[in-house]
């Protein structure tokens, strides 16, 4: 990717290789990884560039390049991706590579002294050279596996680098000689030299060989000492490191076929999370939030030992004690968590705007002015604003994130972004949750400074009854046939100010609805099982279907899924179903929006439907 850093066609030879002070440019520690000799050939390369040393310059940024792209060993035919792409523009890529270039790669192949280069360039040329050639290959494959298997190195490139050379090794099989069998009994090696005071090196060399098929006859001697490094930890106080062992062990030994030893491992590991949520409550910044966390993921653990072998370890009765903890640090954790304030919003100018809409007009007009104060959300322009807002903020997307309700139990987890040119669907889930969160505020804005402002106005000017409300719901071509009489009264109870009624009423009515329009539609809203019993599917179903949006269209889908089934907004229609909306919960904003959109829905399809009916009857009249 030259994007103007040096001439156009500009060919450069092994002799200006040679010349260029590459390794100059590599001094001060700049090989520890491919990063930082990318930093280091680009910054040389700008220097020469900059001296008008074009020649080399172009040397430099040809090394830049090829130690700039990100090495995914996994992938056969694009091991090779660009370090980062912002915004349509991308660091460097195999593509990028002219075929001169490429000529060039494999002249300086064997000049190159530095492990990690040689590695790179002869993998970049047996990539793209055409015809390939097997030699740079192994070259490649022998350059990196003298990278030294030590936990320092590994988070430098090193499981790649060793990832990469198996994996080249796989691919071209009797061609590669015994390089396969070396590699597996050199990883054996480090492993087994290895020791509790390399952090986590004895487990990121077990996971080397379990995820490349290698050291299959050493599996349980592998497992052992996996077990006896988390007792080690365990007996250190390191709970992170001994966890992580204890799970790796659980795998090992499960591989094995002894069940017994793994439900043990899984034991310990279950255990290990009870200490974790005790230390983490006895701490000097105590975090019943975190506890209740590890509570969980004890009990997740436990329940993965087969039904069979749970007796022996008293499985089922310790999932009841860790239920009760569990409990009692969500509820705890309810109080830990602080309000973020935002700067004032002076919202006057709205309020006034939407009481002088409704003030002074008859009773219709002033419920037609109430059901269109506020146009609601608008589903693509909502995306496009939750990507803007995560490119914008990506720190805070980056990271998992949990969702507790007031209760204090874990209701929804949402992954961490990461910012592909092409949403993954993890991203899509942060995408969706950022446009609920987005909405939310939306509801609020809205409820606080036009809904309920105009409807003070009306109450103090007209007197509705239940009546009027049945009587317009029954005039509604959205309200199923059977169903006036309870959306009338549901409507009337929020205009009421009788919330509570109003959402017990409303939901169940509005689901029925939502059934009703996809019956119409032909769309099948049931299941049959494998007995012959047929089930309606919940609202939550429903909505999540793509049909749902040819009937009700995105916008009134978005919204009525936001604030109706995602657990990551209210959740109104399952904290209902399940018995968990207090009083204080009945009259939140976002029961009076739901209760001001089923209002909007049933007057706008009865206001439309008595224009066309008018229509009509004038066009009779005129025939």
């Amino acid at each position: 990717m030259n994007m103007q850093r040096y001439p156009e066609g500009l060919v450069v030879t092994q002799q200006d290789f040679a010349d260029s002070g590459w390794r100059e440019a590599l001094a001060d520690g700049a090989t520890e990884s491919y990063s930082a000799m990318w930093r280091a050939f680009s910054a040389a390369a700008r220097t020469a560039i900059e001296a008008k040393h074009l020649v080399r310059g172009k040397v430099l940024w040809l090394l830049a390049d090829a130690c700039s792209m990100m090495l995914r060993p996994k992938s056969i035919s694009e091991p090779y991706q660009p370090i980062m792409v912002i915004e349509g523009k991308r660091s460097a890529t195999l593509d990028d590579f002219a075929e001169a270039d490429i000529f060039f790669f494999s002249q300086i192949v064997d000049d190159i002294d530095d492990v990690r280069l040689r590695a790179r360039i002869a993998d970049v040329a047996w990539l793209l050279g055409s015809p390939r050639e097997v030699k740079f290959a192994l070259t490649s494959i022998d350059a990196y596996r003298l990278i030294p298997l030590d936990a320092e190195t590994w988070v430098r490139d090193g499981r790649e680098c060793w990832e990469r050379a198996i994996g080249l090794a796989r691919m071209l099989r009797a061609a590669s000689g015994e390089r396969l069998q070396e590699m597996e009994a050199t990883i054996l090696a480090a492993f087994e030299a290895a020791s509790c005071a390399d952090g986590f090196l004895i487990l990121w060399l077990a996971e080397l060989l379990e995820s490349n098929r290698l050291g299959r006859s050493q599996r349980l001697s592998i497992a052992q000492k996996l077990e006896s490094s988390a007792l080690e930890f365990d007996s250190q106080g390191d709970l992170y490191r001994a966890g992580k062992y204890w799970q790796k062990a659980a795998e090992e030994f499960e591989a094995t076929g002894d069940r017994a030893k793994a439900g043990e491992m899984k034991v310990l590991l279950a255990e290990n999370a009870v200490k974790e949520a005790g230390a983490r409550v006895s701490s000097d910044d105590p975090s019943h939030m975190v506890a209740a966390n590890f509570y969980e993921e004890a009990i997740q653990t436990y329940r993965t030992i087969p039904r069979s072998e749970r007796a022996a370890w008293g499985v089922d009765e310790r999932i009841v004690e860790l239920r009760k903890l569990l409990q009692e640090s969500g509820e705890k954790s309810v109080s830990e968590m602080s309000t973020v304030h935002s700067p004032q919003l002076d919202i006057t100018a709205l309020v006034e705007r939407a009481r002088d809409a409704v003030r002074g007009k008859t009773p219709l007009d002033a419920l037609r002015a109430l059901a269109n104060l506020h146009p609601g959300a608008n589903a693509k322009q909502a995306r496009d604003e939750a990507i803007a807002t995560l490119r914008k903020h990506p720190l805070q997307a980056f990271f998992s994130a949990t969702t507790i309700s007031r209760d204090g139990r874990v209701v929804a987890r949402r992954p961490g972004m990461s910012f592909a040119d092409k949403p993954t669907a993890d991203d899509e889930i942060v995408i969706r949750t950022q446009m609920i969160n987005d909405f939310q505020l939306l509801v609020g804005l809205a409820v606080q400074g036009e809904i309920v402002p105009a409807l003070e106005v009306i109450l103090m000017e007209h007197r509705l009854r239940e009546m009027d409300f049945v009587a317009l719901a029954s005039r509604s071509p959205i309200v199923p046939p059977d169903r006036a009489g309870l959306f009338g009264k549901a409507l009337f109870a929020g205009y009421d100010r009788d919330l509570a009624t109003a959402i017990h009423l409303l939901i169940p009515q509005i689901e029925q609805m939502v059934r009703f329009h996809f019956k119409q539609a032909g769309i099948k809203t049931t299941i049959l099982d494998g007995d012959g019993i047929e089930t309606e599917f919940g609202l939550s179903t429903l909505m999540g279907m793509p049909e749902a949006e040819k009937v009700f269209g995105a916008n009134l889908t978005f919204e009525l899924s936001a604030l109706l089934c995602d657990a990551h907004g209210p959740n109104l229609r399952n904290e209902l179903a399940h018995g968990l909306m207090d009083e204080d919960a009945c009259r939140s904003v976002y029961v009076i929006y739901i209760w001001w959109l089923a209002l909007k829905l049933v007057f706008n399809a009865y206001w439309l439907a008595n224009r066309k009916h008018a229509a009509e009857a004038a066009s009779g009249e005129e025939e």
